[in-house]
């Protein structure tokens, strides 16, 4: 929530109807929103434990994706399309998911919907090769919160866009943000 409150204003609720609101909220909260303290970290290390899965299970994907297409791609090619197209299409239905949600939960922007900080957080980690190691996946994750939590110019302005919109945009462009800094960290890493 913003110190003045701006961008977590109550907006009129109703109860959740239908199988596609309970879609909705299940990936709103990614099973993490509901817990109290911090849910914003907690969608934040949801978004590394995707990340460090993919990590682990792309050797194996990777080399069936690249049988079957039989083209000469790259595997890394490949890779990076399918992280293209996956975390393009989790922004779609983040921003779709958090927009209907938010409703049921009676706020404009309610502390349960972490999809946003999964997807900001998954972001960040595009800006480095998949290969990084702990300390940069630390560092990933502790820039992001940052940039999350302090929300430098454009960010703050973009939690008045209406809807799912306005509950994502912010935390995609904190990804950015946080993704520029972990590849400048990364390359002074690399030359030093």
């Amino acid at each position: 929530m913003l110190q003045d409150g701006s961008a977590d204003k109550a907006i009129e609720k109703r109860e959740a109807r239908g199988a596609v609101d309970y879609v909705a909220l299940a990936l709103t909260t990614f099973g993490v929103g509901y817990i109290p303290g911090a849910p914003g970290t907690y969608g934040s290390a949801v978004g590394v434990v995707i990340y460090l899965a993919g990590y682990w299970l792309y050797p194996y994907l990777g080399i069936s994706i690249f049988h079957m297409a039989g083209r000469t791609l790259s595997s890394d090619a490949i890779m990076w399309a399918t992280v293209g197209v996956s975390l393009t299409l989790l922004c779609l239905l983040g921003v779709w998911a958090s927009g209907r949600t938010a409703p049921i939960f009676g706020r404009k922007d309610p502390s349960q919907a972490v999809v946003d900080e999964v997807m900001g957080q998954l972001i960040t980690f595009c800006f480095v090769p998949l290969s990084v190691t702990w300390p940069f996946i630390l560092l990933g994750f502790l820039l992001f919160r940052f940039f999350d939590i302090v929300k430098p110019f454009p960010i703050r302005t973009l939690e008045m866009l209406p809807g799912g919109l306005g509950i994502c945009a912010d935390d995609i462009i904190a990804g950015v943000y946080a993704g520029v800094c972990l590849a400048v960290a990364y390359a002074a890493y690399l030359f030093l």
